[in-house]
């Protein structure tokens, strides 16, 4: 049941960017839609706010800097903070340095987080929402 919920989002959202595995990015990116991430971003990414957005990022890829998007499917490495509205899946090689605030968390035997997972409650939309701010006012 679970997994239909999760495969029905991943299909409603197209991955219309794809940060391709030969490709450093330096600097802030902020998108619509779906991205996927094989290569390597050295800033912030942010999905457009009040957008169903969904970020993608393989077991090649890596972000090193604040993510902060409604959805996101983890199989790669991120080094800072993760902000999820909603969904987020941590695959089996996904490697978080950083605090992770999400709503919905499934996570696979192998993955690894070195910071504090919080969940946000109903009560604390208002913090997720400050803390995505936070992070588009700081790019």
């Amino acid at each position: 049941m679970f997994n239909k919920k999760r495969k029905r989002m991943l299909e409603t959202t197209k991955l219309s960017s794809l940060i391709a595995d030969n490709l450093v990015v330096n600097g802030d990116i902020s998108f619509s839609g779906g991205l996927r991430v094989d290569g390597r971003i050295d800033g912030n990414v942010s999905g457009i706010d009040g957008e169903k957005n969904l970020i993608v990022i393989s077991d090649k890829g890596s972000i090193t800097g604040r993510v902060s998007v409604h959805d996101a499917v983890v199989n790669g490495t991120i080094t800072g903070d993760l902000v999820v509205e909603h969904f987020l899946e941590l695959q089996a090689n996904a490697r978080i340095t950083g605090n992770i605030v999400y709503r919905q968390l499934q996570m696979e035997c192998g993955a690894v987080v070195e910071g504090r997972l919080e969940r946000a409650e109903a009560a604390q939309d208002a913090k997720v929402i400050d803390l995505m701010a936070a992070g588009s006012a700081a790019g």
